[in-house]
């Protein structure tokens, strides 16, 4: 009988990528973690024996902690959690689960850049429109839930990533751009092991919709449609990130799971 603790694999594989995704949290030892560096999706690192400041980084959200098995580490901290109110879980199987389940993505912990103040911090070019507002939606909802993103003059990018720490993105010769026909959200399915049917299927159209080539993806036009009225919408780079978040979540939804579905009228037509 599965306990009332709990969560499954597939059932947690099913938010992530969605805003209805808890806050994730690896408790896994430190041997353990460094003979299999990887991360479920949006996970964040945290020992299990300080369990005040995870009470404090978990705030009023539902959570689900994750150790090697889904034993001892994960059930203790969801019972201890529990007692102080928190709605939290513990994932089944743990990290072994997860990781013989087929099609659960893994993110590559050496990939991560370095966390600064708590979370990851990114640099781009202002006034973003599709990639650059695509990435941070991918970050936010599968690597980093706490990133923050920083939008200044394209002269100033490098300046900035220096004196902050930020890591540079969709900015030419630097590590996460385009690569070859490429853009630079492809770039990171590949370097976070992301690659999904609907990810990569939303991929395609954000590459359409990045580089004009429009016969990849006949969803391509739309997305640059709506992409630009945004920019136009906000002139805030962070109001429109936030809009762009709601775009994004939507898109990600078609791709998973409607990008089959089609219109037609007068109703039930055939032909």
């Amino acid at each position: 009988m599965a306990s009332p603790n709990s969560i499954s694999p597939k059932q947690l594989l099913r938010l992530i990528g969605t805003p209805n995704v808890p806050v994730l949290f690896d408790v896994c030892l430190n041997d353990d973690f460094e003979e299999d560096p990887y991360l479920i999706p949006a996970s964040i690192r945290h020992p299990a024996a300080d369990l005040r400041e995870l009470s404090c980084k978990i705030s009023d959200r539902p959570a689900v902690i994750i150790c090697q098995k889904g034993k001892k580490l994960s059930q203790g901290v969801v019972s201890w959690l529990r007692s102080e109110g928190h709605q939290a879980e513990y994932l089944e199987g743990g990290m072994h689960a997860w990781r013989d389940m087929a099609d659960a993505p893994r993110v590559p912990a050496a990939r991560i850049p370095d966390r600064i103040g708590g979370n990851t911090l990114w640099v781009t070019r202002h006034r973003p429109k599709i990639d650059r507002i695509a990435c941070p939606w991918l970050i936010r909802r599968f690597v980093d839930p706490d990133a923050k993103f920083l939008f200044v003059a394209p002269g100033e990018v490098e300046s900035v990533a220096t004196v902050f720490g930020a890591s540079p993105f969709a900015i030419e010769n630097t590590f996460w751009s385009h690569r070859g026909d490429n853009c630079t959200f492809d770039t990171m399915l590949d370097e976070f092991g992301l690659h999904s049917p609907a990810l990569d299927r939303l991929a395609t159209v954000i590459r359409a919709a990045d580089t004009n080539r429009h016969a990849l993806a006949p969803e391509a036009a739309g997305l640059l449609a709506v992409s630009v009225g945004l920019s136009r919408q906000y002139r805030d780079d962070h109001e429109n990130l936030k809009a762009g978040m709601n775009l994004y979540d939507a898109m990600y939804r078609w791709a998973r799971d409607g990008f089959d579905e089609s219109h037609d009228w007068p109703t039930g037509r055939t032909s």
